[in-house]
């Protein structure tokens, strides 16, 4: 059962990313926080150059995500846009302008969580 429940869950973190790519996302990192959280499995954290493409991303993430059938429960941060918050349930999508993303440094924050290669989801 356990290997479904991630086989969906790298799914979901593949069309995330996907959706994000196709917005022209900057430095996407993907965390693996199962070990070290009950929160989700993963967090992607990804970045954008302005409001527009930031909302756009988080758009797309939610229309390619929900699609598949894995919509959203919660968005916070959308009509700001310096940090978007999309909580899938076992993963968690972190869209940051510039400025914000270097302040909270979620990369730092849980580094205790395993980074994981994008192109291997």
């Amino acid at each position: 059962m356990e290997n479904k429940i991630q086989s969906k869950t790298m799914e979901m973190a593949r069309l995330a990313i996907e959706a994000m790519q196709d917005k022209k996302a900057e430095d996407i990192r993907v965390i693996d926080i199962s070990e070290v959280s009950v929160v989700a499995d993963i967090f992607i954290i990804a970045g954008g150059n302005n409001r527009s493409q930031i909302q756009a991303m988080c758009d797309n993430v939610e229309e390619k995500l929900g699609r598949s059938g894995s919509a959203v429960r919660q968005i916070e941060g959308y009509d700001t846009a310096n940090w978007i918050l999309m909580d899938f349930g076992d993963i968690i999508v972190h869209i940051f302008d510039k400025e914000n993303r270097l302040l909270y440094d979620l990369e730092r924050l849980w580094r205790d969580g395993r980074e994981l290669d994008i192109d291997s989801i």
